[in-house]
């Protein structure tokens, strides 16, 4: 495949597959390998026979709950989330493949691919913890009103040495793994030549599995790039985000390399952000309208800095910030999370907002900084480690939220005058789960009583861990002298 064919490769979407063109689409397959998304945005699937896909291809096929019931390192929650427990025997949940999310692996011979949704398979309704579907149930109800949410993901991460080719090793602190370039050397163009091969090879095959970047470059950390994933709408996006990561890690193996998503792998330098553009655009009649920007300037809005915004911006703008606490957790899912969100690093810290400002929770993006029709809010708080699902949701919710309810903000934008930049986010995941689960939190609002049980749950079993944990800091520190 040549260049231009690659590029060309690169800028296709997914299309909507019909169930009487799969048989000719995978003609000349043996096989297809599918995947969900869990809670904390790992993919879990299996390899099936073409045979058997096309069997199950409308009706779906049973799917083990308990990966409803794992945590990272597949140990069974200690908290009790709600969907998965041995109570019910970790019966199977109905998997459904999306024809939409058909794509070809292109480092596993081009392998056909299909994302699935998670189902109850008794009411066929989808599951409160399934992030493709909660995503999805946001955006169908937004859609019903002629709203499209379009969303964009830069992913900022680690890169480390891996002792040998195609080996994928597991790493523990004890490993002291070696980043793959020392130092700090924001947007360089030089040392990405150190590891050319690896650093175009992400490029093109982003595009082939049809999760193309718009840019890819080095980042201020060792051995830390930058990659912001070209905007789509939403749900797009949200797969995107997942399937990214995999593509990250799949072709990293055979150039010795271990990207890591880790919020903060290494001590005293900047953390691994997930920084998430979102706008409201306005699809009725073929109308690409962007709802966020206000034509002519609303002089009377007692807030200056908030006079180019239209009432749906302000109201939604109004409805992150008023959220932000509540929905913390979804943005910040480990304990390693919070290593990032402290002072002077790079990462927001407060219930915050500003035109053009990096240090602000919301960065607000509006002319004269890009053309009307791009007018957006960039969401800082998210670390790489968060899955990209829930992300979305938690934003679009939390911002629809303020438009259906009307909210103001209240405010003042994050600049050299501003005193006082805001609340103080949570400062350890059981902090911010404590305020999510709190009986009258905004995030049940958003989401209902299950899901926040089931994902409290999962934070709470995380936190747990934490604080029985022995860590190699406490040793070196206590063992000897006290």
């Amino acid at each position: 495949m040549n260049e231009d064919q690659l590029y060309s490769e690169r800028k296709l979407k997914p299309k909507a597959i019909r169930l009487d063109e799969l048989a000719s689409l995978l003609a000349n397959d043996d096989c297809v390998k599918v995947a969900g998304i869990d809670i904390d945005g790992v993919l879990r699937g299996k390899l099936m026979s073409k045979d058997k896909f096309l069997c199950i291809a409308q009706e779906g096929f049973g799917f083990a709950s308990v990966l409803f019931a794992w945590d990272l390192q597949d140990q069974i929650y200690t908290e009790g989330p709600l969907i998965s427990h041995a109570q019910n025997g970790y019966n199977d949940l109905l998997a459904v493949p999306d024809l939409r999310s058909f794509r070809r692996i292109p480092w596993e011979d081009d392998v056909p691919f299909f994302l699935v949704n998670f189902l109850d398979p008794k009411t066929k309704e989808s599951i409160s913890g399934c992030p493709r579907s909660l995503l999805k149930r946001i955006a169908q109800k937004v859609g019903a009103t002629g709203v499209t949410a379009m969303a964009g993901v830069e992913y900022e991460f680690s890169h480390f040495q891996l002792p040998e080719a195609g080996v994928a090793t597991h790493m523990s602190v004890s490993d002291k793994p070696k980043p793959l370039e020392e130092g700090k050397f924001g947007y360089s163009i030089a040392r990405p030549v150190h590891n050319k091969a690896y650093y175009y090879d992400i490029f093109k095959t982003c595009g082939r599995f049809q999760c193309p970047l718009e840019g890819w470059h080095a980042e201020v950390g060792p051995g830390m790039y930058e990659a912001a994933l070209a905007f789509d709408e939403i749900c797009e996006m949200a797969d995107r985000a997942a399937l990214f990561k995999l593509a990250v890690k799949s072709v990293a193996i055979k150039h010795s390399i271990k990207p890591s998503f880790m919020a903060k792998p290494i001590a005293n330098s900047p953390g691994c952000s997930s920084h998430v553009h979102i706008s409201l655009m306005d699809r009725r009649l073929g109308s690409d309208k962007n709802l966020l920007f206000r034509a002519a300037p609303d002089e009377n809005v007692p807030m200056k800095a908030l006079r180019d915004l239209s009432d749906i911006g302000r109201h939604f703008l109004a409805g992150i910030l008023m959220s932000l606490p509540s929905i913390l957790p979804l943005l910040a899912p480990t304990v390693n999370s919070y290593k990032r969100l402290v002072e002077n690093m790079w990462a927001p810290v407060t219930v915050s907002w500003g035109l053009e400002h990096r240090a602000a929770s919301v960065r607000v993006i509006m002319p004269p900084t890009c053309a009307p029709e791009a007018t957006r809010f960039e969401v800082r708080v998210p670390s790489a480690d968060s899955n990209g699902a829930l992300v979305l949701a938690a934003i679009f919710a939390a911002g629809w939220y303020g438009v259906t309810e009307k909210l103001d903000v209240d405010l003042l934008p994050l600049d050299a005058s501003t005193a006082d930049p805001g609340k103080r986010l949570a400062r350890n995941l059981r902090e911010a789960t404590d305020a999510m689960s709190a009986k009258d939190s905004i995030a049940r609002k958003l989401f209902g009583d299950e899901f926040v049980d089931h994902y409290a749950g999962s934070r709470y079993h995380e936190c747990k861990l934490w604080e029985e944990a022995v860590t190699d800091w406490e040793v070196k520190r206590y063992l000897e002298i006290v």
